[in-house]
């Protein structure tokens, strides 16, 4: 989607604060001894409070509001009755929805209470490599040269990057054009980030495994290998400066 009214800035600033408090709210409830299950009906109350629909939902028939994805699963995980939220627990949350035909994507890992894994550096890793990301995108910026930089500030933490989930077009759907932006570098790549342009970007930033294999569930993606991943993602409107971080409202991970 490209933005080329005011009023279509304000759909996208709304349905990006349905989607950021929901994820903000969800992050403040989520307990030990609670499931996952329990945690995502209250992500679509607030959703539904908003009057946003659930986009996994609404665009694949998702079998949840949100997805919930524990520690070596990476993303689109299930939510269930019987998986239990434990103490120092890696989660992720990935919350995108529509509203009155706009739609936004955000997401972000988190240590549940206490770090008791040690994987408090990953998370903070995904987030501030997120960070410094944003401040690198404005129109004509070359797409691969994004993921150059996430792979490498991924390489300088300590990390790698997992290769098979990436960024992408958001706006008036839930993927778009540009369908592809990558967290490593493809030289292949010659697309542009377009100013005006509404896109989602993501960091995955992974202990060691560089690939995403589907569970076997139809959904949840997951390491092969043992490793752990930390995804962060905002959705924002390309700029000729720094990038209008939708989704950043409110989000106590920046």
């Amino acid at each position: 989607m490209s933005i080329t009214t005011r009023a279509e800035l304000i759909g996208m600033q709304q349905v990006s604060q349905a989607v950021g408090e929901t994820l903000r709210q969800m992050r403040e409830y989520a307990q030990p001894g609670m499931t996952t299950r329990e945690l995502d009906e209250f992500g679509g109350q607030i959703l539904r409070q908003y009057g946003a629909r659930s986009a996994p939902r609404l665009t694949y028939g998702f079998p949840g509001w949100t997805c919930i994805s524990l520690n070596h699963e990476i993303a689109h995980g299930i939510p269930s009755d019987k998986t239990l939220l434990k103490e120092g627990d890696l989660v992720n949350i990935d919350v995108s929805a529509e509203l009155a035909g706009f739609w936004a994507d955000n997401g972000g890992s988190f240590v549940l209470g206490q770090d008791l894994n040690q994987h408090g550096s990953l998370v903070d890793a995904s987030r501030k490599i997120l960070r410094k990301a944003l401040d690198q995108i404005r129109g004509g910026v070359r797409i691969a040269d994004l993921g150059r930089f996430i792979e490498t500030e991924a390489r300088r933490s300590g990390y790698k990057v997992i290769k098979n989930l990436v960024g992408h077009g958001v706006g008036r759907s839930l993927h778009e054009e540009p369908t592809e932006i990558p967290c490593y570098y493809d030289r292949t790549n010659t697309a542009r980030f377009r100013k005006n342009s509404v896109v989602a970007i993501e960091t995955f930033i992974s202990t060691r495994a560089t690939m995403a294999y589907e569970k076997g569930d139809g959904w949840t993606y997951v390491t092969n290998d043992g490793s752990y991943v930390a995804q962060h993602e905002h959705t924002i409107v390309v700029t000729d400066g720094k990038p209008i971080i939708l989704t950043e409202a409110n989000q106590i991970w920046n």
